[in-house]
């Protein structure tokens, strides 16, 4: 053995299911070594044996040629002595075992081999719509525990046939090792029914029929990837009017799919920096602007000048979107509504007699097929920054997770359980913070029970459990119940962390900072320390000693009727006007046609606090003033009143409204009401209703930017955290940032996982796990 050597590589990171066994063995005959690699709960272990020289190239040609998917973590290295008798390199089988130190890849989108083959009439899997590769495909819902194998998938009930099993075994084949690969003789297969559940065709001849279904405008429910979509022609009037009428969807945009960019480009105007989003192995749902003449149905997205715009990411959707273009002809435009499959506030719909019987009401025909979904993964959301061109999320799901945000240091295993919206929960391990994909608001028995589902999904594969469970500590949330009975079932211990901390500790996690910082919390509701509802938050933060004081916020002001001020923006109008003193109701308030009776007892309300919260909510601030202005006295989805003041912005107007800080107060007082005066103002002075939305959206961001700039001074803390869900407004994402920026301070923003309440979970865990280090707990 003169001059051989062996040596063992631990590799962890996202290295199983990605094609990287297969890579490595590739990569050992390059350099004429022997040895094995196999799946280990570690991660991959390779163990080379040849001369000096070929085994380190070999280590430099593993972390510089990785393939598409695959991602290097961590890699350790040990000598090992030679064995003799060695002859050739091998993947062995994977070793079973508790704990593991692997990531699991989310689902990817079709690659360019595979679609190549998909679209050529002469290969096997000509139109074959679950055709995938190591190098693309569905991973993360199909996943059922660690290691990544085809007996841990479900894929596990599909055999392969011959010719398939030849490409798994055969090192030289592209699908080598890739767990999902199937065919038209083996796998997976497509069938159609009516609501009923009554075949209709399946196989090839099923996506054919449901193309011409959707152009004759027929509303459809297909399954996919992560779960249910429910589509019809976007450029059709009544078919969209029609899902919105079945779906009780009035108002809120609707995503679609075209078939690729030509497309795409008679729709949206994208930029070069948008183009790899849409093609990319993510391809999430993309907030575009409007091309001018765009032939959209007008009820694709009625009150923004956006869309939500999506590119093929499955071989189905290639297969089905090729015959609906054929179905529809040259004269239309093949674009396709894509929402997610579900009812009113209720999960993605997941399985195939679940989807017919909870959306027979909304579909008249089913695309279904017989391979599982594991978990529910709906489409992810998102824009870019026009300042830095990074990640706006909305929503992150599909394409993202389970991929971790890393922190900055190691840490013991913590749970956030996340809050009542838009919710999300959190498990991290080591340095690593795994975000769920959304699972949405916790208003229902079949939310909760998805939370569930994923939290024991997310322990399975991690192979982790929870040292700590911390929640929100509004009383009433399901989330807060949910903690207490986790925590009480595994004797836990179990912590409270206010909601805008909470954001705060997640944007600083987010951008691995642990000093001291200030933190701009801006969303709707959020339940304070004094039982108020919070939402405008100048807050100071040190997530190293757990140090929080809430510095200053908005103006209180109140929700008269509680949740229905929600609902009816034109309420939080009335009540800002109480406060600058105009107590008597005027005819020419933009709500009193349509809500008079209820706005003269409106004052009786205020005057008793009765069912008035006191609130210093931005979200609701944003609501008031669309009022005010007469854009949105009701609203039938979230932010529907924000977005409307947002769209109707002169943006050539410079002006800012004042928005000063009242300093005598502790905490001091962002005086919201002088913005709002302002507004009032210049609308009975007949000043444009575009000129005050854009005034008001300056004032703000400026005025913000001056509270902290007064605060960093103070305290000598140049490090401004930005979170909530008012930083998805694009004007105060844009101005904020560089408000502080011209004051000398650096803002901290998200880019990893939404600034909504999408965060709370990953701000929750974070603070968890150092309350254990601190040994506060």
């Amino acid at each position: 053995m003169n001059g051989v050597v062996r040596r063992k590589l631990t590799v962890s990171g996202q290295v199983q299911g990605v094609g990287f066994r297969p890579f490595v063995f590739r990569l050992a005959a390059e350099h004429g070594l022997t040895g094995l690699t196999r799946n280990t709960p570690e991660g991959v272990v390779v163990e080379i044996q040849g001369r000096l020289e070929a085994v380190e190239s070999f280590a430099l040609d593993l972390r510089g040629k990785l393939p598409p998917l695959a991602r290097i973590v961590s890699l350790s290295s040990e000598d090992m002595e030679a064995l003799a008798d060695e002859t050739a390199f091998i993947i062995a089988e994977s070793a079973p075992g508790e704990g593991h130190n692997v990531l699991i890849s989310p689902d990817t989108a079709t690659c360019p081999d595979c679609l190549r083959e998909m679209f050529d009439p002469a290969d096997r899997r000509y139109l074959y719509p679950f055709t995938n590769c190591t190098n693309c495909g569905p991973r993360w819902t199909i996943t059922r525990s660690i290691p990544y194998d085809r007996p841990f998938t479900s894929m596990a009930c599909f055999p392969m046939c011959p010719e398939c099993g030849r490409e798994y075994h055969d090192p030289a084949d592209r699908r080598f090792h890739a767990q999902p690969n199937a065919c038209p003789v083996c796998g997976p297969k497509v069938r159609l029914t009516d609501r009923a559940g009554g075949l209709l065709a399946e196989g090839p001849e099923a996506l054919t029929i449901l193309a011409r279904e959707l152009a004759a405008g027929r509303i459809a429910a297909i399954k996919g990837l992560g779960g249910f979509h429910l589509s019809c022609d976007a450029c059709d009037a009544a078919s969209t009017a029609e899902l919105r009428r079945r779906k009780h969807r009035p108002a809120k945009p609707l995503a679609i799919m075209v078939p690729d960019l030509d497309t795409a480009r008679r729709l949206v105007r994208i930029s070069p920096e948008e183009e790899p989003w849409l093609t990319g192995i993510q391809r999430p749902i993309l907030l575009l602007p409007r091309a001018e003449g765009a032939p959209l149905s007008p009820d694709i997205a009625p009150d923004t000048d956006f869309v939500g715009l999506m590119l093929p990411y499955t071989p189905l959707h290639h297969v089905l979107l090729r015959h609906y273009a054929e179905a529809i002809g040259p004269g239309r435009v093949p674009a396709l509504v894509m929402t997610s499959g579900n009812l009113s506030s209720a999960p993605i719909c997941l399985g195939n007699r679940e989807a017919l019987r909870r959306l027979g009401d909304i579909a008249d025909v089913f695309l279904l097929h017989d391979r599982d979904i594991l978990v529910r993964t709906d489409d992810s959301v998102m824009r870019l920054h026009p300042d830095t061109a990074k990640p706006l999320f909305m929503r992150r799901a599909r394409g993202f997770t389970p991929s971790p945000v890393f922190l900055a240091q190691d840490g013991p295993t913590a749970l956030g359980v996340g809050p009542e919206l838009k919710a999300t929960l959190t498990l991290t391990k080591g340095a690593a913070a795994f975000v769920s994909q959304h699972i949405g608001d916790m208003e229902n028995l079949e939310t909760l029970g998805f939370h569930r589902e994923v939290l024991a999904h997310l322990e399975d594969v991690l192979r982790v459990t929870p040292e700590i469970v911390v929640h929100d500590p509004h009383p009433d949330y399901m989330t807060t119940t949910l903690a207490a009975e986790i925590a009480a079932e595994r004797g836990l211990p179990l912590a409270a962390l206010q909601h805008h901390y909470a954001h705060i500790h997640a944007v600083l996690a987010e951008n691995r900072h642990e000093e001291a910082a200030l933190g701009l919390a801006l969303d709707g509701t959020g339940y304070g320390e004094d039982r108020t509802i919070w939402g405008g938050e100048c807050l100071y933060v040190d997530p190293s000693e757990l140090e929080h004081q809430r510095l200053a916020h908005f103006s209180t002001f109140r929700l008269p009727g509680g949740e229905a001020a929600v609902r009816e923006p034109w309420r939080i109008a009335q009540a800002l006007l109480w406060e600058l003193g105009l107590r008597e109701p005027e005819p020419w308030w933009p709500w009193r046609a349509a809500f008079g009776p209820a706005s003269d007892f409106l004052p009786q309300l205020l005057e008793r606090g009765v069912n008035c919260p006191i609130t210093t909510s931005c979200g609701r601030l944003f609501d008031g003033v669309s009022a005010m202005l007469g854009l949105c006295p009701a609203i039938s989805y979230e932010g529907q009143a924000a977005i409307l003041l947002e769209k109707i912005q002169d943006l050539s107007e410079t002006e800012a409204y004042p928005c000063p800080m009242l300093a005598d107060d502790d905490p001091a007082v962002l005086d919201t009401l002088t913005l709002f005066r302002h507004v009032l103002d210049d609308l009975r002075a007949g000043v444009p209703v575009p000129s005050i939305a854009r005034r008001f959206h300056l004032g703000l961001a400026q005025g913000l930017a001056d509270l902290a700039a007064g605060f960093a001074g103070v305290l000598g803390v140049p490090f401004v955290g930005l979170s909530g869900g008012v930083m998805q407004n694009l004007t105060l994402a844009v101005e904020l940032p560089r408000a502080l920026w011209e004051r000398g301070l650096e803002p901290l923003v998200h880019t990893q996982v939404p600034p909504n309440d999408a965060c709370i979970s990953l701000g929750q865990a974070v603070y968890g796990r150092r309350l254990l280090q601190l040994g506060k707990i």
